[in-house]
């Protein structure tokens, strides 16, 4: 009979005759990820990089917090659970909502973010109904000037009408991390609206200025075919608009990283000329060549019938973009492949674009003063502001760089007679304190851009699409709204 100490003898035999020492490879391997000071080293390591990037050096102060997380384990971080022992399910809920919402804010914040086409003003390139994923390392993340915020809510509480989703408690200057690239011209990018600082709360889609200047016009034309004397600057009904906006509106202020999120086309960037005559761009006097997907709206004169739905739907034009104006005349937006289309069908007698003839003034196009005849197909020359750059100021221009020097770089401006101070002293030029670019949609006669506010400042970009990962149509029921052609694809292809 083989006694105990025999069989631990053969063991240790065998051991030697193998090469091993009781203990696997993998065993070893697996005590080394299981060590606590492997596991602060890692996790210190990874920290590190994280705040080398951010560049504050006082996130530092999160290294204790993580040595005593690992290592020491004084004080119990995640309070709302037990440290030793077995929690009940709904404490194992809590903690891993909380560890979601952690992860998901912080992805969206440094990584990517999803986001949903809410108009046509991208179309064709992007319709109404895209889901897509917006990176934010291809122009580097930003930092939240608001970081104290109900997560994944833009600016308004979730079920709420007005009630703000972020505290104004903390403000943070605007911070931009290391990104992969810089934006370049045509570039499809997501931004925070320019002219989101101010909205009406009841009609937060539409453009507080662009109200205000409306009902400016209104008051002014009220003086004017009352008999009264108009000989009233501009700026003076402005102001009486404003005071009527805010007695019979309730008004909100948000900070930039709280303003709502828009898309679009960078036709110019930092230092370039940009000039539209009669729809056509042209950079540094260049012209552009015509984007495929870029649409205008046409006047198509027909025989008196209505076109086929299914023909529509074919050229992907939704019934909904379709205006008729009677006596055989229809408007719709067209790309120019679907021009030579529409003029083959047996009904059609003719189809022409609309374009606004130069020198025909629209108070709504920027910069919103009858010096500068412009109108959405003829604008420019205009020279895009850049970082550094000094420009020449004097009450013909202004106008053009007005709200970059107040409302952008936060400077005080007055016009005293023939005079610009700014901050308080008389001065003839200005210098940029950062890059500005002038953003277009793809359906050209159905876009709020840069052509309605100008310039966007580098502070509101946000990201840049990179692919569509649902699509959905407007005009159809679930699920036949899908459309899977349109899904999994680069975003702009």
């Amino acid at each position: 009979m083989i006694s105990f100490k025999q069989i631990i003898l053969m063991k240790d035999a065998k051991n030697k005759d193998t090469g091993t020492t009781g203990v696997s490879e993998g065993g070893k391997f697996s005590r080394i990820l299981s060590d606590r000071y492997f596991k602060f080293g890692l996790a210190a390591f990874l920290y590190l990089l994280w705040t080398c990037w951010v560049g504050s050096w006082w996130l530092l102060l999160g290294l204790p917090v993580l040595f005593d997380s690992y290592v020491t384990k004084k004080v119990n971080w995640t309070f709302w659970k037990k440290r030793e022992g077995a929690n009940n399910k709904v404490i194992e809920w809590i903690d891993a909502l909380i560890f979601a919402v952690i992860v998901v804010t912080l992805i969206n914040v440094f990584l990517f973010q999803n986001y949903k086409i809410p108009t046509g003003s991208m179309e064709k390139t992007l319709q109404i109904g895209d889901h897509l994923f917006v990176s934010k390392l291809k122009y580097g993340p930003k930092i939240p000037n608001t970081p104290l915020s109900f997560p994944f809510a833009q600016h308004t509480m979730p079920l709420t009408a007005n009630t703000k989703s972020y505290l104004e408690w903390i403000q943070w200057d605007y911070k931009r991390l290391r990104g992969l690239t810089r934006i370049k011209n045509n570039d499809i990018v997501v931004f925070n609206f320019p002219e989101g600082d101010t909205v009406i709360v009841r009609d937060q889609a539409s453009s507080y200025y662009g109200i205000l200047r409306r009902q400016a016009e209104i008051l002014q034309n009220m003086d004017i075919f009352s008999n009264v004397d108009a000989n009233q600057s501009f700026e003076f009904y402005v102001n009486m608009a404003r005071r009527q906006i805010l007695n019979d509106y309730e008004i909100a202020v948000r900070p930039v990283d709280r303003r709502d999120n828009y898309i679009k086309r960078c036709i110019a960037i930092p230092g370039d000329t940009i000039q539209i005559i009669n729809a056509q761009i042209y950079i540094n006097g260049k012209p552009q060549p015509q984007l495929p997907q870029a649409q205008f709206k046409y006047l198509i004169q027909t025989d008196g019938t209505r076109f086929n739905t299914r023909t529509l739907e074919k050229l992907e034009i939704y019934r909904s973009d379709v205006s008729d104006l009677g006596s055989g005349m229809f408007e719709m937006p067209l790309i120019e492949a679907n021009v030579e289309e529409i003029r083959r069908l047996s009904n059609v007698r003719s189809v022409q674009k609309r374009i606004r003839p130069q020198g025909t003034y629209d108070s709504d196009v920027f910069p919103h003063n009858e010096r500068y005849s412009w109108n959405l197909d003829n604008i420019g020359p205009l020279w895009i502001p850049q970082k550094g750059a000094t420009v020449k100021i004097d009450t013909t221009n202004i106008c053009l760089y007005q709200r970059i020097i107040t409302a952008y770089e936060g400077n005080e401006l007055q016009i005293i007679g023939g005079d610009i101070l700014i901050n308080g002293a008389k001065t003839d030029s200005y210098t940029f304190e950062m890059d500005y670019y002038w953003m277009m949609g793809d359906h050209r006669h159905d876009s709020l851009d840069s052509r309605f506010w100008g310039f966007v400042p580098e502070d509101h970009i946000v990201g840049a699409p990179r692919f569509v990962w649902l699509s959905l149509n407007k005009e159809k029921t679930f699920p036949f709204n899908i459309r899977i052609t349109k899904m999994f694809r680069a975003a702009g292809k």
